[in-house]
């Protein structure tokens, strides 16, 4: 493993910053992430050669801030030291904060074809989860400027870096944060109130989660993604299975069209049948621009769910199935 060591001879591997939330997500709504600052063109253009965004955290600790730095080094691991070693020190005449937290330390990096390894100390798992994404996603956007460079991967100590659910992230790329280059005010945090199974398998029981997503991804997209996803809090169970994929999804006229692929039909969860229909339908209600939604399976509603729920039809909010 090779690049800069954190130590007390290298300062500039301990950072300052720290900011709060709940599960991927932060503590105030609807606050954009990724934004330029005045020292860089406003649209994000592309950049001349040698000359890279660092993303720090603005004075408020809510979005990510990008500056131009243009580079000494040209190529491989020294260019890599030398855009950490810019994104572990903040500017003196920079309002901001490095994106990592102070308790961790970065420890260095190696380079397998197009993946970048990035390696920081245990303590990076202790961040909050919506500093953790942000800084997930400067670290990302910043190195994969590199030639060569494509995707990033980090890892806590000697172990590949693990979501919340305890699945490894894996490698990442640019594309994964930002969906538009051109529009660099892409991110957002959303409080949502998904519906999982309680311990019966009977009920539903609601789950507040603040999430950090972009733009691009429309509310109803970004509920029906977290469901799979699965629950945070202990005592509440999942409801759709984590292998289940949106082929597509779209709202119109208050009515949400949902097409999964085959793994929706998994009847290995063990949850009522009405479960998994509801936990989709109250949670899309709970946005207020959602009213009704049609489910389908591979573009097919004339389907059966577990033999008892026809699909051909469109469901609405459902109070009775939620826990008093």
């Amino acid at each position: 493993m090779s690049g800069r060591r954190c130590g007390a001879a290298s300062e500039c591997c301990r950072l300052p910053g720290r900011f709060m939330c709940a599960l991927f997500l932060g503590v105030l709504l609807l606050a954009g992430i990724l934004t330029g600052c005045a020292r860089q063109p406003e649209e994000q253009a592309p950049l001349a050669r040698g000359q890279y965004y660092i993303f720090y955290l603005n004075s408020s600790m809510t979005q990510l801030v990008s500056q131009v730095y243009e580079a000494q080094e040209t190529e491989g691991e020294a260019l890599v030291n030398e855009l950490m070693g810019q994104f572990l020190t903040v500017p003196a005449d920079l309002d901001c904060q490095p994106a990592l937290s102070e308790r961790v330390a970065y420890q260095g990096s190696r380079q397998e074809e197009q993946v970048l390894y990035l390696y920081f100390d245990l303590n990076y798992s202790s961040m909050s989860a919506v500093q953790e994404i942000l800084c997930r996603a400067a670290l990302t956007r910043m190195l994969t400027q590199i030639d060569g460079i494509e995707y990033v991967s980090i890892y806590c100590g000697d172990q590949p870096l693990m979501d919340r659910q305890g699945n490894p992230v894996g490698v990442m790329a640019a594309s994964d944060f930002i969906m538009n280059t051109s529009n660099v005010n892409t991110y957002e945090k959303a409080e949502l109130i998904l519906y999982f199974a309680d311990e019966t398998g009977s009920f539903l029981v609601p789950e507040r989660r603040e999430v950090v997503h972009s733009i691009n991804t429309s509310m109803a997209q970004l509920i029906v993604e977290q469901l799979i996803a699965g629950p945070v809090q202990e005592g509440n169970f999942a409801t759709l299975p984590p292998d289940c994929k949106i082929l597509s999804l779209s709202v119109t006229d208050n009515v949400c069209y949902i097409n999964f692929d085959g793994a929706f039909l998994n009847t290995s969860l063990p949850v009522s049948e009405y479960i998994p229909i509801y936990s989709i339908v109250n949670s899309l209600c709970e946005t207020g621009s959602v009213t009704r939604v049609q489910i389908m399976v591979n573009g097919s509603q004339d389907v059966m769910f577990r033999d008892v729920v026809s699909l051909n039809t469109t469901f609405e909010r459902n109070q009775e199935y939620i826990k008093q």
